[in-house]
């Protein structure tokens, strides 16, 4: 038997808002993020995968950064030479529309995949199911019972957004999602192939860490939008319900964004001043660093 480096991929973690949902491009009838081989053809790697995303999935992308390279031993159980599979995941943000592209990409939500993650209503119905399994799982444990603590914001500790891969490997180590073998169930949201579930965790964590010192919403939010449609756009991201007048305060004292000069009609039927995105101030601010409030 063989062993060594024998094949890498491309990985795309595509993300976008629509109707306050976080939703991700799929494919395989959302069963796989959207991959494909490397190659060398292009001059840089971020080139080549703008390229062979929008083959196929039909999406220009706008903001694209490398998220992380999985090259783990474990990664592919049924390849019978020994090699390794590379994969080089990229976190992509982009405006929701119809997938035309090569792949037949389909848009699923987030929450599909990770239910427990929507806290905007207060805790997820599955909550208290996945965290019975956890405690059964950690029994006497009291290592085991800490990292479940500090996981899900239990017993005096605060929820953090952020930590989103590590509740999802803290339930792939007590075997309670289909990937670990587990049979399906909603509360534990629906599986995708290989590691492709960890991989969008991934990316997920990365974008609510990312929104704190740099505003990539913008990336997602139309050409003109409301202060209302600008918060639901990030507590969609964070999976959080923010406050409201802080919020606000935060955005205007960054002078992130400007008047319009035109309104709009929100629910209530009262108008709503349009603001865009000052781009120039914030790309002249992305070395020093400007963030989205996201305290609730």
């Amino acid at each position: 038997m063989t062993t060594g480096f024998a094949h890498a991929e491309l990985i795309a973690v595509l993300a976008a808002v629509t109707g306050d949902e976080p939703r991700v491009m799929t494919v395989d009838a959302g069963k796989a993020l959207p991959s494909g081989p490397f190659e060398s053809s292009h001059r840089s790697l971020q080139v080549g995968l703008r390229d062979w995303i929008e083959s196929q999935t039909g999406h220009p992308v706008g903001f694209l950064e490398q998220l992380y390279t999985f090259a783990d031993s474990d990664r592919d159980p049924g390849s019978v030479t020994g090699a390794r599979r590379i994969s080089i995941s990229y976190l992509g943000l982009v405006r929701e529309q119809a997938a035309p592209g090569a792949g037949q990409p389909e848009w699923h939500g987030w929450h599909e995949y990770f239910p427990w993650e929507d806290r905007r209503e207060g805790d997820p119905a599955g909550l208290a199911q996945i965290l019975q399994g956890l405690r059964g799982w950690a029994e006497s444990d009291p290592d085991r019972d800490q990292r479940i603590d500090f996981a899900f914001g239990q017993n005096g500790l605060p929820w953090n957004e952020d930590l989103v891969l590590q509740r999802y490997e803290l339930m792939f180590e007590a075997g309670l999602i289909p990937e670990a073998g587990a049979p399906e169930a909603p509360a534990f949201g629906r599986p995708m192939q290989g590691d492709h579930r960890r991989i969008l965790a991934t990316g997920i964590a990365r974008l609510r860490a990312k929104i704190k010192y740099r505003p990539v919403a913008f990336e997602i939010m139309p050409d003109s939008f409301t202060l209302l449609q600008l918060q639901r756009t990030v507590e969609a991201l964070v999976g959080l319900r923010l406050h409201k007048p802080n919020f606000r305060r935060q955005v205007d004292q960054q002078e992130l964004i400007e008047e319009t000069g035109e309104t709009t009609t929100e629910a209530r039927g009262r108008p709503a001043m349009l603001f865009r995105y000052r781009r120039a101030v914030v790309e002249a601010r992305a070395l020093s660093g400007t963030r989205l409030p996201i305290k609730v």
